[in-house]
């Protein structure tokens, strides 16, 4: 009887490691399902409400001298509103608070570069993002941004691509070229010159800000939050609400500074008078913003943390027919329907993240099938 009783232990311990596994990676894929929705909700509300905004100011039909003012005052609003985080952050109780404590002198001296570092760059793509979008519009815009942020991942983050992935980067640039939403901000084309050298600059400054935020952001989560043990050796959302937070209050500051520096906090007084629903829906609009805008990025960064910076772009991008749709729906603009072209977007987007997911469901079964493994070889030994 003894030689049998030695055993049981040992394969009891095992398969409560496998249960554990699959337990872990089904929360995983619960928190990558709802940072996903964060991303898909808040693109909507912000395209939504930038739209509603540039119609009431009647953005499209004016002179080049008023088009593309307002940008530093939506840079702010992109990023203003992390206050409202705070309480989330301390609500998420820290695996290790003795951990914490202990480390967050040290920790500090290594986080607060890349904070302030991701704040500079954020408040560059923010303030950038907002004048192309004015200028060049956002189909070509977003497109660009995937193609970047590949290359990135593949040198920053050496991301390994297989034919899944490239497949779902593929049906997302499609998706996003075919299905992009109209954008009230966009002036009319006899009110603004063909592609020059200004505009493709602008173009690529802000899309390359951007993609180099995602990778440099799963850097930091990766190299610098998780190697300070500020939160144990575990990946916890509390580092995204950490990051978003002060990253935030850099960028914000930043823009804070160009709004006064430029003047442009002179013209907010004129643009609420001249808004055509009124100064309350004019404030409305803008504190709705700045709260969409944070769900966005919250979910942005919670898939960055969760799975990489190139699949965080993949699903922002795959939103864009379903916002095409929504904005058909919200609005009347001429000439704007959800035809064949959209329609077949959104199958594409549906088909790209299939492929991702199908690749990240493969990663996840490999896992399972080498902690099986190697309990079986334990068991042997």
């Amino acid at each position: 009887m003894e030689e049998f009783q030695g055993p049981e232990p040992r394969s009891q311990m095992m398969s409560e490691n496998s249960r554990s596994l699959e337990l872990n990676q089904r929360k995983w894929w619960i928190s990558v399902f709802f940072c996903g929705f964060m991303i898909f909700t808040g693109d909507s509300l912000v395209m939504l409400l930038l739209n509603f905004f540039y119609v009431q100011d009647n953005r499209s039909e004016s002179d080049q001298d008023r088009q593309y003012k307002g940008t530093w005052t939506q840079a702010l609003i992109q990023n203003a509103a992390f206050p409202i985080l705070i309480p989330f952050f301390f609500k998420f109780s820290s695996p290790n608070l003795e951990t914490v404590s202990n480390q967050t002198n040290n920790g500090w001296f290594r986080v607060l570069p890349l904070y302030v570092s991701l704040g500079v760059l954020v408040s560059v793509y923010s303030k950038l993002y907002a004048l192309a979008k004015l200028y060049v519009g956002w189909g070509i815009l977003v497109s660009t941004q995937l193609i970047l942020t590949s290359l990135f991942s593949a040198f920053i983050n050496r991301l390994k691509f297989n034919r899944w992935i490239i497949i779902s980067i593929i049906f997302t640039l499609a998706a996003d070229f075919f299905g992009s939403p109209a954008f009230a901000g966009t002036p009319d084309e006899d009110e603004t010159d063909a592609y020059d050298i200004k505009a493709w600059l602008i173009l690529i400054f802000p899309t390359l800000a951007f993609s180099l935020s995602l990778c440099l952001m799963q850097l930091g989560f990766e190299k610098v939050l998780v190697k300070t043990k500020r939160y144990g050796n575990k990946k916890v959302f509390r580092m995204v609400l950490e990051m978003q937070i002060c990253v935030s209050f850099i960028a914000t500051l930043v823009c804070t500074v160009g709004l006064f520096a430029s003047g442009e906090f002179k013209e907010l007084k004129g643009d609420s008078e001249r808004f055509k629903k009124g100064k309350t829906y004019y404030i409305l609009s803008l504190v709705g913003l700045a709260l969409s805008w944070q769900v966005w990025a919250v979910g942005l960064l919670g898939l960055v943390l969760l799975v990489s910076g190139l699949f965080t772009d993949v699903v922002h991008m795959c939103a864009s027919p379903v916002v095409a749709l929504l904005v058909v729906l919200a609005f009347d603009f001429m000439d704007d329907d959800f035809g064949w072209q959209r329609r077949g977007a959104l199958l594409g987007a549906v088909l790209a993240l299939a492929s991702y997911f199908y690749s990240l469901h493969k990663t996840k079964k490999k896992e399972i099938a080498e902690l099986n493994k190697r309990e079986n070889n334990n068991s042997e030994a």
